[in-house]
C-alpha cells in the first residue's frame, strides 16, 4: 500500500524554517554544550551555502525540465542528472545542509539535535508518499533508479 500524500498549505521549506528558528531557541534558551571552535561560524557559513546551491540547483533542473518542484504535483519527466545522481532527494539534502551548517555556525551542541528530527520527519512526511508516487508515475524506470541512487546520500 502507497503512503498517502499529506494534506495542507505547509511545503517544506516553511519545516526548514520551523527548524531553523527551533536551533535558534534550543541554542540561546537551552545551551548544552558549547564548543566556539575557531572558525567554527565560518565553516556553517560554507555548509549553510553548499545547502543552498545542491537545493537550488536541483530546483534548477526540475523547472528546466517542466516538472513539479512543489510536493505531491504532478511529476511529467524524471530528472536523472546533476545532484540526481547522488541523491533520490537533492532538496532535501540541501535544506538538511542548510541546518547542519546553521547549527555548526551557532557552535553549540542543542542545535544538532534538531537535525535528525527534520530528517526524520521529512522522510515520514514527504518522501516515502512522493517516492511511492513517482513509481507509479515511472513504474520501471523509477524502480532502476532507486536502486542505483540512495535516498540521502
Amino acid at each position: 500500500m502507497n503512503p498517502t500524500p499529506p494534506r495542507g498549505p505547509l511545503v517544506p521549506p516553511v519545516y526548514l524554517i520551523g527548524a531553523m528558528i527551533a536551533m535558534v531557541l534550543l541554542h540561546f534558551y537551552f545551551p548544552i554544550w558549547e564548543f566556539g571552535a575557531p572558525g567554527a561560524r565560518y565553516v556553517g557559513v560554507a555548509v549553510i551555502a553548499v545547502g543552498f546551491i545542491f537545493g537550488f540547483w536541483a530546483v534548477f533542473l526540475f523547472r528546466r525540465a517542466k516538472t513539479g518542484v512543489v510536493p505531491f504535483t504532478a511529476a511529467t519527466f524524471l530528472v536523472l542528472g546533476g545532484p540526481y545522481r547522488y541523491t533520490r532527494n537533492p532538496m532535501y539534502v540541501g535544506m538538511a545542509l542548510v541546518l547542519l551548517g546553521s547549527a555548526v555556525y551557532l557552535a553549540s551542541l542543542a542545535p544538532f539535535l534538531v537535525l535528525p528530527l527534520f530528517v526524520l520527519f521529512i522522510n515520514n512526511r514527504f518522501i516515502l508518499a512522493e517516492e511511492a508516487m513517482l513509481e507509479d508515475a515511472f513504474g520501471e524506470a523509477y524502480r532502476e533508479y532507486k536502486a542505483r541512487v540512495r535516498r540521502w546520500l
